[in-house]
């Protein structure tokens, strides 16, 4: 049978080590890569709608980003939308990456445990 998932089902041996290390950093190049690519979202948006500085602009996005908060006010009604609907964005954008950076150990995890409760029944 062909299958999609990367992930080993319950009925095959844990992944080594060394895959599972290859397999952690894929999932942060992944997590990475939608950081900086809210990153740019938010530092356009910041720069074009709220007619900061580049720089400023960028820290806006990361302060916002990280759960920090905004630096410098928003003055127009097109800025202050795009701040609110930014903000909500980047908290789905920080549950998202830790879901994504967590799947590879919880998924171990489990799938251990899973193999000792199949070696009891069987031993």
């Amino acid at each position: 049978m062909n299958r999609i998932s990367p992930y080993e089902r319950r009925h095959e041996p844990l992944l080594s080590r060394r895959g599972f290390m290859a397999r952690l950093m894929r999932h942060a190049l992944v997590a990475g890569g939608l950081i900086a690519a809210s990153l740019g979202v938010g530092t356009i948006g910041y720069r074009t709608l709220g007619g900061l500085e580049w720089v400023d602009a960028f820290e806006n996005a990361s302060m916002i980003l990280t759960g920090m908060g905004p630096v410098s006010p928003m003055l127009s009604v097109a800025a202050k939308l795009f701040a609110s609907g930014y903000a909500l964005f980047s908290g789905i954008v920080f549950v998202t990456c830790v879901g994504v950076v967590l799947a590879p150990t919880v998924h171990r995890l489990l799938h251990h445990f899973h193999f000792e409760e199949d070696d009891e029944r069987n031993g």
